[in-house]
C-alpha cells in the first residue's frame, strides 16, 4: 500500500486513542474483526463553522482502519471526527486509499507540491517493513483548507504474523499556510444548507451574477440526458462510482439503475450482460449493486448444495458445462475403463434440483478426457477425448432445446486437429470453438491452437498460425476476456526433457490479423522470472473462469503435495503489470475441484460437481462459488430486519435442561443454524452473521406475540402466524 503521506517523529501512538473511540470500536466489532461494512452509513451532524474551528483547536482524533490484504489498502472504517474535520463523508472515503487527503480538494489529480515527498518514502518503508509510523504531514480538507495531520499508523498482525489491517490515528490542527481559494469551489461544491432541489436544478447555465462561465466546470453545464447517455454510460463502473461522489447532481444521476445497466453493457460487453440476464431474469438484477460487487468482489462466497437424482452408472473423467441455469454432464470413464456416451442434466432454477438422464438420439462414441462446451445459448459441443479404440478428434453438436435432441457430427476434414485428450477449449462470441494443446499418441504433448466456426454451413477447422507458442502442455485452461482475447494458465508443461506443473500465464488476441502469444507473468518453470504478487502454486486440471470486467479467477486442480485446493486467486490481464492476489472467500469450500467437473453459470457462479473418494464420485453434493449476492441475501437488508423476520422466517421450540427456548430461523436454515432466539413471550434477542454480505448485527427488540407460543411439536411455525394482526398492519 502507498499511503503517500508525510510525517515526522511524534509521541503519538495507538495507545493515545481517546476512550470514547475505543468504546466505539468495541461496539462496532473493529477491535476483534477490524471489519466494517462498506454499505454502513454514518450519522451526519450538521456542524457550524464555529463548531468546526472548536474541533480543530481542541485537536480531536480522527480514526480510520484499512484492509492490508487488499490491493492499495482501502479504508474500511472511518469515525465521525475524521468526517467532520476533513469535510468528506464516509461514502466518499470508504474503499479509497488515505493518500487522497494530500490532494487539495476532490478534483485534484495529484499530490500538492507542499507535501513533503521524503516523508512519503518513510511511510512506504514503514508499511513494507510492518512497523509503526509516527509523524506529521500536510493534508487538505475537501474545501481545500490546509491541515497539519499528526499521524500514527499501527499495523495489526494475525497469528501467523501477516499484517491484516492498519489503524491510522490523526490529530488535526490548522496549518498556517495561505494558499488562496480553490477556483472551482463555488461552482461545484454546494453548502449543506442548499437544498437538493436547487443543486439538481443546476443544468445548462450555472452562471450567476458576477460569475463568468469560464469559472464553472463545463461538465456540469450539460443536460442530464447528455451526461447520462454520452459520458457516464461510456466510462468504467469504478469511474462512475467515483463521479457520483463529486457533487449532489452527479450523485443523483448515478442512482439510476438504467444508467448502470448501460455502464455494464459498455464495460463488460453485451454478451456478458445477456448471460447475466439469462440466468437471473432481466427484472431481477440490480445493476448498480452488481457493478459494485463484480468490481470489488466483496460478495464472493462459497455455499454447499445437495441435489437429488443420480448419475448412473458411476463414472469419473467426465466433462460438464452450463447451459443457462442447467448443468449438463456428458460421457466419462466407467467401471473397467468403460467409455460412456450418455447425457445428464441438472436444472438449478427449480425448487428441488435433481439429476435427470436425457434421451438424446445418435450419441457420439463413448469417451473420457474430452471437452464439453456451450455455444449459441443451447448448443452442446463435444470434442476429442479417449474412446474405446484410442484418441479422438471428432466434433459433435446437439441443441438441448430441441423437442427431440439429436447429436450430429461436424468439422470433419483434412484440416482437423490431430486426435488428442486432456486438451483445453473455450468459445468465442457463442459461435466459435477454440481448442489448444493436450496429449497425442504415445504421450506427446501438444502446443497448437485451432478454431472452428460453427455458424458456417459446413464448419471447417482453421489452425491459428503463430511465430511462437507456449511450451507444450496438457491439463491447462483457456479463458476468454474482452471479446476475442484468450488467456492460458497452468497445466503439465514440457520443460526440456521434463514435464512439470506450471503457473505461467499467456495471452493471445484472436481478433488480430496476425495473432501472437504474449507472456504475461513470471513462471515457476526452470529459468523463469518470479511471478508478481502471490501467484497460485503450479497446477493442472484446475478451474479457471473469467468474470464480467475481464478478471480471471483460479482455484482447484492438482498441485504438488496436495489435491484440488479451494484457495481462490485473481489476475487482471488488462493491467499493464498484471499481479496475482489471493481472494479470501468465506463459506464452506469443496475438498476437491476439477476443471472438467466444474460449470460456470452466467459468468458469476462456478458450481463444483461434488468430489470423490477413491474411484467414487459424489455428484449429489455441489459447492457453489458465487461472486454476487443472490436476491435472498438482500432480503432483510432491503425490507428491514423486523419485516424480514415476519415475512420470511419460522419459529420452533427446543427443551434444554428443563427450560423451553424458542428459536427463529431462515426458511432454508436448520435448527442448529438459527438466527434468532425468543426470550420469554415478547422479547427477541438476535445475533445474525451473514458471510455473503459480511454483516454482523446484534441486539434485541420486542414483538407482540398473539399466542402463548405453544408451537406444534416437530414443526416450524411461520412467524406471521404468531404475531398480532395490529403489528402486521404496522409492519
Amino acid at each position: 500500500m502507498d499511503w503517500d503521506t508525510d510525517t515526522d517523529d511524534s509521541d503519538m501512538s495507538l495507545g493515545s486513542v481517546e476512550e470514547a473511540e475505543v468504546e466505539e470500536m468495541d461496539r462496532l466489532g473493529i477491535c476483534s474483526e477490524l471489519r466494517s461494512d462498506s454499505e454502513t452509513s454514518h450519522k451526519r451532524l450538521d456542524v457550524s463553522q464555529k463548531r468546526l474551528e472548536l474541533l480543530l483547536h481542541s485537536s480531536p482524533c480522527g480514526l480510520i482502519v484499512t484492509d492490508a490484504l487488499e490491493p492499495d489498502q482501502p479504508i474500511i472504517y472511518v469515525n465521525t471526527v475524521f468526517e467532520f474535520i476533513t469535510g468528506y463523508k464516509a461514502e466518499e472515503i470508504l474503499g479509497r486509499n488515505c493518500r487522497f487527503l494530500q490532494h487539495r480538494g476532490p478534483l485534484a489529480q495529484r499530490r500538492h507540491p507542499l507535501v513533503d515527498t521524503a516523508t512519503v518514502g518513510r511511510i512506504r518503508r514503514c508499511l513494507l517493513e510492518g512497523v509503526e509510523f509516527r509523524g506529521e504531514i500536510l493534508n487538505f480538507r475537501k474545501d481545500g483548507t490546509p491541515l497539519m495531520n499528526k499521524l500514527c499508523m499501527t499495523p495489526i498482525h494475525a497469528e501467523d504474523g501477516t499484517i491484516t489491517h492498519v489503524i491510522g490515528i490523526q490529530s488535526f490542527t490548522e496549518a498556517k499556510i495561505d494558499l488562496g481559494p480553490l477556483p472551482w469551489k463555488e461552482s461545484l461544491l454546494w453548502s449543506k444548507d442548499q437544498p437538493l432541489k436547487e443543486a439538481n436544478s443546476y443544468k445548462s447555465s450555472p452562471v450567476g451574477p458576477g460569475q463568468s462561465s469560464k469559472d464553472v466546470c463545463g461538465l456540469l453545464q450539460l443536460s442530464d440526458e447528455v451526461l447520462t447517455l454520452k459520458i457516464l454510460s461510456l466510462v468504467s463502473p469504478r469511474d462512475v462510482a467515483a463521479l457520483g461522489l463529486v457533487c449532489r447532481r452527479l450523485n443523483e444521476l448515478t442512482k439510476n439503475d438504467s444508467l448502470w445497466k448501460s455502464v455494464c453493457q459498455n464495460s463488460w460487453g453485451i454478451e456478458a450482460t445477456k448471460a447475466l440476464e439469462s440466468v437471473s431474469g432481466a427484472g431481477n438484477l440490480a445493476w448498480g449493486r452488481l457493478a459494485r460487487e463484480l468490481t470489488t468482489l466483496e460478495a464472493a462466497a462459497w455455499r454447499k448444495l445437495t441435489v437429488g437424482g443420480a448419475v448412473e452408472p458411476s463414472r469419473c473423467n467426465f466433462s460438464a458445462c452450463a447451459v443457462g441455469n442447467r448443468l449438463v454432464l456428458f460421457g466419462g470413464e466407467g467401471v473397467n475403463m468403460q467409455p460412456m456416451n450418455d447425457t445428464f442434466v441438472l436444472d438449478l432454477s427449480v425448487k428441488h434440483p435433481a439429476w435427470q438422464h436425457v434421451n438424446v438420439k445418435s450419441p457420439p462414441p463413448g469417451r473420457w478426457g474430452h471437452t464439453l462446451s456451450c455455444l449459441n445459448g443451447s448448443w452442446l459441443v463435444v470434442f476429442g477425448g479417449c474412446g474405446r479404440d484410442g484418441l479422438l478428434n471428432d466434433v459433435f453438436i446437439v441443441d438441448l432445446d430441441e423437442k427431440q435432441p439429436t447429436w450430429r457430427e461436424v468439422g470433419a476434414g483434412a484440416g482437423a486437429p490431430i486426435p488428442r485428450s486432456w486438451h483445453s477449449s473455450c468459445t468465442l462470441d457463442g459461435t466459435k470453438l477454440v481448442v489448444s494443446g493436450g496429449c497425442a499418441d504415445s504421450g506427446v504433448l501438444l502446443s497448437d491452437t485451432f478454431l472452428l466456426d460453427l455458424t458456417m454451413e459446413k464448419p471447417m477447422w482453421r489452425e491459428i498460425e503463430v511465430t511462437w507458442s507456449p511450451p507444450s502442455r496438457l491439463g491447462h485452461t483457456l479463458c476468454v476476456y474482452q471479446g476475442w482475447k484468450v488467456l492460458m494458465f497452468g497445466g503439465l508443461a514440457k520443460s526440456g526433457p521434463l514435464r512439470l506443473r506450471s503457473s505461467d500465464v499467456f495471452t493471445i488476441d484472436l481478433s488480430e490479423e496476425q495473432p501472437k502469444w504474449k507472456y504475461v507473468t513470471g513462471s515457476t518453470l526452470p529459468g523463469g522470472a518470479a511471478p508478481a504478487g502471490t501467484p497460485p502454486p503450479p497446477r493442472l486440471d484446475h478451474v479457471a473462469f473469467s468474470i464480467p470486467g475481464g478478471r480471471i479467477l483460479i482455484f482447484g486442480g492438482s498441485t504438488a503435495g496436495q489435491h484440488s485446493p479451494a484457495q481462490v486467486y485473481v489476475l487482471d490481464p488488462k493491467e499493464e503489470n498484471s499481479t496475482w492476489r489471493v481472494l479470501n472467500v468465506p463459506g464452506q469450500q469443496p475438498k476437491f475441484a476439477w476443471g472438467h467437473s466444474t460449470c460456470v453459470v452466467g459468468g458469476t457462479r462456478a458450481v463444483v460437481l461434488g468430489g470423490h473418494t477413491g474411484d467414487e464420485w459424489i455428484l449429489n453434493e455441489l459447492h457453489e462459488l458465487s461472486i454476487t449476492h443472490k436476491r435472498t441475501d438482500h432480503a432483510f437488508l432491503e425490507k428491514g430486519l423486523s419485516r424480514y423476520l415476519v415475512e420470511s422466517c419460522y419459529a420452533y421450540e427446543e427443551v434444554l435442561g428443563g427450560r423451553t427456548i424458542f428459536y427463529v430461523s431462515e426458511p432454508s436454515a436448520s435448527p442448529s443454524r438459527s438466527l434468532f432466539r425468543l426470550q420469554g413471550s415478547y422479547s427477541i434477542e438476535f445475533h445474525i452473521t451473514v458471510p455473503r454480505v459480511r454483516l454482523t448485527i446484534s441486539g434485541s427488540f420486542v414483538f407482540p406475540i398473539s399466542s402463548s407460543l405453544l408451537l406444534p411439536a416437530g414443526r416450524r411455525t411461520p412467524m406471521m402466524e404468531l404475531l398480532l394482526p395490529s403489528y402486521l398492519g404496522d409492519a
